[in-house]
């Protein structure tokens, strides 16, 4: 699978499948995702059928019964809906951008020994290091949420535990989510081993890509993604009510 085969809808389901909401409601038009504080997007209503600026409130009225806030993620085919949002003054909020890579070539240079252990379910110290990153016992529920293949992959570096990230398995796509490297042991290889140990792992259960998601704003991760050759091949945003983000 090439990055130019990885449609937005191919995309959206190995979203979903790998890092998947508590429930789902149809309500008319729309997808409403019951988060239970697993996150944005799966907390976050979509369009899936043929809207009217007045089914808006409906999704909204959906979403505080669930006791969330009105949130909407936006595709780049949702450019009406973007538009009808913003009118009602919805912010931009967040935008997401995803990135992908040929796992045989991600998966070509082993990680060094002893630097990267792939296991499931996580062990106490990669809770913690989750704990530590603001992953909350929630969002390690929507981990456990998950059907298909997964596994938690500790890295290591200067002989102790240093970061930490999940990954699915969906459609021989494999997506990496929740990645965490301790403030103190950055940038010294170990967010590179975990991805390398990732695209193994994704390797040995079938994958021929390996994905993940990154907000815009973190640069720092976007330029390791770069740098292991992996082009961004899709992106989303939300719409919240409040001020835009600079």
């Amino acid at each position: 699978m090439t990055a130019n085969s990885l449609s937005p809808d191919l995309l959206a389901a190995v979203t979903e499948a790998t890092w998947p909401a508590a429930a789902t409601h149809r309500h008319g038009p729309w997808l409403i995702r019951e988060g239970q504080g697993g996150g944005q997007r799966v907390s976050a209503a979509s369009a899936i059928g043929d809207w009217t600026d007045d089914d808006i409130p409906s999704a909204e009225s959906a979403m505080r019964t669930l006791g969330q806030s009105p949130l909407f993620v936006l595709r780049p085919t949702d450019t009406a809906l973007d538009a009808a949002l913003a009118a009602r003054g919805y912010a931009y909020h967040d935008p997401v951008v995803i990135y992908a890579g040929p796992v045989a070539d991600l998966a070509a240079k082993e990680p060094p020994f002893l630097t990267s252990f792939p296991h499931w379910p996580p062990l106490a110290v990669a809770r913690q290091l989750w704990a530590d990153g603001g992953i909350t016992p929630a969002r390690i529920a929507v981990m456990d949420r998950v059907t298909g293949p997964k596994t938690a992959i500790l890295g290591r570096a200067g002989d102790r535990a240093a970061g930490i990230a999940f990954t699915a398995l969906h459609a021989n796509i494999a997506m990496l989510h929740a990645l965490e490297v301790a403030p103190d042991q950055r940038r010294k290889g170990c967010a590179h081993n975990i991805l390398r140990a990732a695209a193994i792992w994704a390797r040995d259960n079938g994958a021929d890509t390996l994905a993940l998601l990154v907000t815009e704003r973190n640069t720092a991760a976007r330029a390791l993604y770069a740098s292991l050759n992996m082009p961004v091949v899709g992106q989303y945003h939300y719409r919240k009510h409040g001020p835009a983000e600079g």
